[in-house]
Formats: C-alpha cells, sequence, structure tokens
C-alpha cells in the first residue's frame, strides 16, 4: 500500500484508449484517480478484470458520491 497511503488525488479522468486497452477493455472509458506520485487507480467489475466498475466514495458529512464510467 506504499505506492497510495500519504499520497493525494490530483485528478480525476476518463481511461484513456491506451490504458483500455491494456485491460482488455473496449467498454465506455472508466474513471481514474490519479495520485501526485503518478500512480493511476481505477475500479475493476471484479477481480478478474473483466470490465471497468465504479467508485464509491463515502464522506460522513455528506452522502456518498459515485464516480461513475464516463
Amino acid at each position: 500500500m506504499e505506492p497510495i497511503v500519504g499520497h493525494k488525488i490530483v485528478e480525476i479522468r476518463p481511461m484513456t484508449t491506451t490504458e483500455l486497452k491494456h485491460e482488455g477493455w473496449d467498454e465506455h472509458a472508466n474513471s481514474v484517480l490519479v495520485l501526485d506520485n503518478g500512480v493511476v487507480l481505477y475500479a475493476s467489475r471484479d477481480e478478474e478484470g473483466n470490465g471497468p466498475g465504479c467508485i464509491f466514495v463515502h464522506n460522513p458529512k455528506i452522502k456518498t458520491i459515485v464516480i461513475s464510467k464516463t
């Protein structure tokens, strides 16, 4: 978890065509979280990477936010 812990999200963007091809996904772009150290995070629908998924963000002060596919 070292590449993630303590780093800040600096960008939320759609996956690039190259990233989608790397995963073997030809579906609509998935949302990507980019950290300040260049690490890229994105959701998959399952552990086997069978397609993109949604990221749910919960903040106790507000309702749940969904970072969905674009």
